[in-house]
């Protein structure tokens, strides 16, 4: 009857580990699919066709020679924006253009460091202002973008449920900031709550933890062995519900490329020095085959 027992519970312990991981293998794929849904919108990161900065003054904006801000797309004058103090004010010409999605003779433009950005719109493209550092600048995307008609797909590492691992949190007390820089040479201090203390294959690692600004999850943008070679250069980001009870799970499987894998004119975070790991993390996405840049 023991050998019996023994045999049955060996049993139920497999069948559980294949249900476990077949859970897994769903929700990697669901998240998967998830993802490409969202960089492939018409206005996902594969739209992205340019990044073009403000002076102070007068902006001329357009299509060609002849103007101070040359979007690449559009009609050759599609109007003037005036940068003064905290005011930006855009002026169309003619009726090409909709903001927000209404005709305007002129409109005040709200940058996305002050909510949710004014969005002006011509044909099949689109322009909002960001912020990167103490520049002001014009983000340019176009649903016709070749980057996004010609998306050559995501390669990814084999589904593994050993990457997705449990971790320690230890808070930072007092709160304190960390230093990151951009992939265009800015420095940004971003909330650091604390770190993710975590084991693999019997050696422990850490992560650094980032809060970004209306995100509920952790944030985390790790370099590992794999970065430049089967994985992109600059490092992979990934998110993490915020720990409970002193623990939190790490999903490296969810693991994928920044939006500077797939343009150029993203403004993209590095990772610190803290999560620059000697550790291959062979899972989540690989390095994007379709790069031209």
């Amino acid at each position: 009857m023991k050998l019996l027992a023994s045999w049955v519970l060996g049993i139920s312990l497999v069948s559980l580990a294949a249900v476990d991981a077949a859970t897994y293998e769903e929700q990697i794929l669901e998240w998967r699919a998830g993802r490409i849904e969202r960089l492939t919108a018409p206005t996902g990161w594969l739209s992205l066709v340019g990044l073009h900065w403000i002076k102070p003054g007068l902006n001329s904006i357009g299509n060609g020679p002849g103007v101070d801000i040359d979007l690449g797309r559009g009609p050759d004058k599609l109007g003037e924006l005036r940068w003064e103090g905290e005011r930006l004010y855009f002026r169309p010409n003619g009726e090409v253009v909709t903001v927000n999605g209404q005709s305007v003779l002129g409109t005040d433009l709200i940058p996305d460091y002050k909510g949710t950005p004014t969005v002006v719109e011509f044909g099949t493209a689109q322009f909002y202002v960001v912020k990167r550092g103490e520049r002001l600048g014009l983000r340019v995307k176009d649903s016709e973008s070749p980057v996004r008609t010609q998306f050559a797909g995501i390669d990814y590492f084999p589904i593994d449920q050993k990457w997705q691992v449990e971790a320690r949190w230890e808070a930072h007390e007092p709160d304190r900031t960390i230093e990151i820089a951009t992939i265009l040479g800015d420095l940004e201090q971003i909330p650091n709550p604390g770190r993710a203390v975590f084991t693999i294959d019997g050696q422990e690692y850490s992560l650094e933890a980032l809060e970004e600004e209306g995100e509920e999850q952790l944030f985390f943008i790790v370099f590992d062995a794999t970065s430049g070679k089967q994985t992109y250069g600059s490092g992979r980001f990934f998110y993490a519900d915020r720990p409970v009870d002193g623990r939190l799970t790490l999903d490296f499987g969810k693991a994928y490329n920044p939006p500077c894998a797939f343009t150029e004119f993203s403004t993209c975070q590095l990772p610190p020095a803290e999560n620059r790991l000697r550790l291959a993390i062979e899972a989540g996405e690989k390095k994007y085959a379709g790069a031209k840049h």
